[in-house]
């Protein structure tokens, strides 16, 4: 049963490497505005691909804000169990 799961996950992993397709991620308009810039020399590009870098990191940079706020506020500290000393019987 262990053989026949890795066999499907790599029939499927293989699957997916073979099946890999370009894509266009921009519309026409900034594609045909990047690539003219590109082969004139203009900086236009590097702002782009700046600005891109800018919208990926900034969920990122509010999750980590909002883990750490939380991390801080409900971390326990110094926490006194009051625990019996004598053993548990459960039966």
């Amino acid at each position: 049963m262990k053989k026949l799961k890795f066999l499907y996950l790599f029939l499927v992993f293989g699957l997916m490497i073979c099946s890999v397709a370009p894509v266009k991620a921009q519309c026409a308009m900034c594609s045909a505005n990047v690539e003219t810039n590109a082969k004139s020399g203009a900086g236009t590009t590097n702002g782009l691909n700046n600005g891109i870098m800018y919208l990926l990191a900034a969920p990122y940079l509010a999750v980590a804000v909002v883990g750490y706020i939380w991390y801080k506020k409900y971390r326990r500290k110094n926490v006194d169990l009051n625990m019996r000393s004598e053993k548990l019987n459960l039966n």
